[in-house]
């Protein structure tokens, strides 16, 4: 088939200032924010949104407000800003699962955190670069793009004067203040749940939603058909699992391995570390294992359309238009050349010689497939996380086949599967913006300079936030000493493979029991990954966001949206806003509580724990009404907000 023929917005013989110094500046900006807001949303329920709408819109009204900034200007913002966004979501998948590793957590700090992180980002873009042709030119017409698209469009309807900005800053606005009022001043509960009874039909059933702005905003987005899904297995796990192992062991007098006391005498948080994490850890095994066999033609016919991607060009990059301009061949080559030998030579860096050819061949094959699957379905929908645990599997085995056993090679195998899942993360955001390059007539050169840029500024920020959140609240398992920990639901889940593989004691028939689980799903017809994903988390979490996706899909029965337009509309764009004003709200709480403060009688207590009123702390009928009340009627307000209509093309 011959490629479709496509004229730019900006024409190649037309010279628009792209890459200028504030251009640049304000990427880094956004990136940094929307970085560190990307990072706590992963950290908390394991999922992550596309940053590139709303930065584009967020860059257009401040440059209306206080100056004046070209298309390709603002291409260029938006693309810096993703890059950052998209380094983050692969970090905060992977890294945080070095402290729950044996040997790991010595190499859980800023340096390690940060090189690895500019290592993968770089990757992808220096792997991605090559495909830009074949995927993004060739296959124009037949590989949508959607995020990409639907950006293009904003920086195109904003060039022509429209408006929409105000509906991100009135979500980010709403968001910032409920989640003051009920996180850092206390007013009402943040999670409120109903615990069945030991001795009711249910028993340790626990109907529970964490009732956060974020997640509202999140549900929207990805809708009804995804939130449903991972919502049914929240219901699975919650319902039918653990009553499930509640009554069987109720009659038991002894523990059951791996548990090391009586199911008689568990809580519903017992059960779900002793048992339930290992069954949802073998759905979303199997779950990605399936998505990437369901992917496997995509790989060969990428592979086979790849095949002379690194020839040279019977063209001088001087001589071609300025549209069609990437990063020469041989920085391309040098740079992926330099990166896998500095890896191995670079001090208190976890990386081997064969591990840095796995991760050459394994980053490879998955920053094609990425770069290729978002053009088909989005960057949401990329299964970032099945590419990881494949590497990991595969990485894990060799080692334990090699009688590589101490605990020295559980952070490699580790780092090596984060490296593959940023670079395939970073490359799937970058196929997005640079289709977007495409269509609006940007350079795709100076997008791959911002992009750059763009890694090495979330590089050292993300490092940061991770270490932050870490040091003040903790990742993992609500402990004592740590009581507002993060969940990391995903590296989590990364550790538990690899320390299960590595100590062989992984309990394989709940693995097994969890793989059935998946493989049903999977003959239904619906998406096992995203149904594991919801047996992994907690009810709290995907309950809020289903909540969101059924505000959508009420908004589509009243008010027709056309599907190109599905970014654009007032619910997206304020959904965008909670997700930014919640996740980055969280931040300062996390500041709060490792800001300690003294007391005149000489005791110490956390800064958020002396502001915090703790009104809804109780867990009556009562408070619990407050609490689904207010988030009511922040849902109501979601609601309303969708159904408006906002100036597009003024």
């Amino acid at each position: 088939m011959s490629k479709i023929y496509h004229e730019p917005y900006v024409a190649s013989q037309t010279s628009v200032a792209e890459l200028t110094p504030k251009a640049i500046l304000l990427g880094i900006l956004f990136g940094i924010l929307f970085g560190a807001s990307t990072s706590y949303l992963a950290l908390k329920v394991g999922l992550t949104v596309s940053a590139s709408i709303p930065i584009a819109v967020l860059s257009i009204s401040l440059f209306k407000r206080w100056g004046s900034s070209t298309i390709l200007e603002n291409n260029i913002i938006q693309t810096i800003g993703s890059a950052g966004e998209s380094v983050a979501a692969g970090v905060a998948f992977t890294l945080p699962a070095l402290i729950f590793l044996s040997s790991g957590k010595a190499f859980f700090n800023y340096f390690e955190i940060s090189l690895l992180s500019f290592v993968g980002g770089l990757l992808g873009v220096l792997f991605m670069i090559p495909l830009r042709r074949t995927l993004i030119v060739n296959e124009h017409g037949r590989l949508p793009y959607p995020e990409g698209t639907a950006c293009a469009d904003i920086l195109i309807a904003g060039e022509k004067g429209g408006s929409f900005a105000h509906q991100i800053y009135y979500g980010i606005g709403i968001s910032v203040v409920y989640k003051f009022l009920m996180s850092i001043l206390g007013l009402w509960n943040e999670i409120p749940r109903y615990v069945f009874g030991k001795t009711s039909p249910l028993p340790n059933a626990t109907l529970s939603a964490e009732i956060t702005p974020e997640l509202l905003g999140v549900g929207y987005i990805i809708g009804i058909r995804l939130s449903g899904v991972l919502v049914a297995g929240g219901i699975l796990s919650s319902f039918l699992i653990t009553p499930l192992i509640s009554y069987f062991g109720s009659f038991n007098t002894s523990a059951i391995l791996p548990a090391t006391k009586l199911i008689s005498n568990m809580s519903p948080t017992d059960i779900w570390n002793y048992y339930i994490r290992y069954v949802g850890a073998g759905a979303v095994t199997l779950g990605g294992i399936i998505t990437m066999i369901k992917t496997f033609p995509t790989i060969l016919s990428t592979l086979k359309k790849a095949k002379n991607l690194f020839k040279p060009s019977s063209k001088k990059t001087n001589n071609l238009e300025r549209v069609d301009r990437d990063l020469p061949l041989y920085f391309i080559i040098g740079g992926i050349l330099f990166l896998i030998v500095a890896m191995v030579f670079i001090p208190h860096l976890p990386i081997t010689w064969f591990s840095s050819i796995i991760i050459l061949i394994a980053g490879f094959i998955f920053v094609t497939v990425s770069s290729r699957i978002v053009g088909l379905i989005g960057t949401s929908s990329n299964p970032i996380s099945g590419m990881t645990i494949a590497t990991l599997i595969g990485t894990s085995l060799f080692f334990i086949l090699q009688k590589m056993t101490a605990d020295i090679y559980q952070p490699i195998a580790l780092c090596v599967g984060a490296i593959v899942a940023i670079a395939a993360a970073n490359a799937g955001a970058i196929s997005q913006d640079l289709k977007t390059g495409f269509l609006v007539g940007a350079t795709p050169v100076k997008q791959q300079v911002g992009i750059i840029i763009g890694i090495l500024a979330a590089s050292c920020t993300i490092g940061f936030t991770i270490i932050l959140l870490y040091n003040y609240v903790g990742f993992g398992q609500i402990t004592a000493e740590h009581p507002h920990a993060l969940p990391a639901p995903q590296a989590m889940l990364m550790s538990t493979i690899i320390k299960g593989l590595f100590d062989q004691n992984l309990p394989w028939a709940l693995i097994f029991m969890g793989m059935t689980i998946a493989l049903v799903v999977e003959v239904c017809g619906i998406s096992s990954l995203a149904f594991a994903v919801g047996v992994y988390l907690p009810l709290s979490t995907t309950l809020p966001i289903f909540i969101g996706g059924l505000v959508k899909w009420f908004v589509r029965r009243k008010k027709t949206i056309k599907a190109k337009d599905a970014d654009l509309e007032s619910g997206a764009l304020f959904s965008s806003g909670l997700i930014a004003g919640g996740a980055l709200t969280g931040i300062l709480i996390a500041i709060l509580y490792g800001t300690i403060i003294s007391r005149t009688d000489g005791s110490s207590i956390p800064l958020m724990d002396f502001i915090n009123l703790h009104w809804g702390d109780h867990m009556s009928i009562t408070g619990n009404l407050i609490s689904v009340g207010c988030f009511a009627l922040l849902t109501i307000l979601l609601f309303r907000f969708a159904l408006k209509n906002i100036n597009k093309d003024a």
